[in-house]
């Protein structure tokens, strides 16, 4: 099943997935709006991608403080 950055939550609340599949499943979601981007993206859609990045690596912190911590550090 293919997630997106609105099933964010949902993917948190699963009781049945371990944290590792939960934050593989965030990430999968943040590579795909990187993978959507190309040249003529416009300013908009490029502060769009990198704020729900931020809401997503914010989730993966919630899960793992290393990780999500690294990743908040390493986005502008």
């Amino acid at each position: 099943m293919s997630y997106n950055v609105d099933d964010i939550d949902k993917i948190l609340s699963f009781t049945s997935w371990s944290n590792k599949r939960k934050i593989d499943a965030l990430f999968e979601i943040d590579a795909d709006l990187y993978c959507n981007q190309g040249k003529d993206s416009t300013k908009t859609e490029l502060d769009t991608t990198h704020k729900q990045s931020r809401k997503i690596y914010k989730a993966v912190k919630s899960l793992d403080e290393y990780w999500g911590g690294m990743m908040l550090r390493e986005i502008k």
